[in-house]
């Protein structure tokens, strides 16, 4: 997964992504059980870019068996991040949107280079997860 960009309103750092491949549902919800896993007070939405509503979900398995829509985000607070986290995949898109609160030092700043440095590697652990 490649960083596009990252920009910083008020305490958030927004970023955006482009996966290698574009992907189907399927392969979203696979990512999206993994992060759903490694959150604190998991929530995940569903919908379309412009309205989404929370889904109930207990577990990882609920999180694969997701109705198709065009959008999926997980947010919550990241165990390995440990900051508030919102992940938005796309469906049949190479995009994928991710905020970051700006609650540690690490995590400060809209600074490319560093933000690259902080999220590629737990980004690109959630686009393998895509092909398990």
């Amino acid at each position: 997964m490649t960083l596009s960009g990252v920009k910083k309103e008020g305490d958030w750092l927004f970023s955006e992504w482009r996966l290698t491949y574009r992907v189907g549902w399927e392969q979203i919800c696979r990512a999206a059980a993994l992060l759903f896993s490694d959150m604190e007070e998991p929530e995940l939405l569903v919908g379309d870019a412009e309205r989404e509503r929370t889904v109930p979900v207990r577990n990882e398995k609920e999180v694969l068996s997701l109705r198709e829509a065009g959008c999926l985000t997980v947010r919550g607070i990241s165990g390995i991040l440990r900051v508030p986290l919102s992940v938005t995949f796309f469906s049949q898109l190479d995009l994928v949107r991710a905020t970051v609160a700006s609650a540690t030092e690490e995590f400060s700043e809209a600074d490319y280079r560093g933000f690259n440095l902080s999220m590629c590697q737990f980004m690109d652990s959630a686009e393998l997860a895509m092909y398990r």
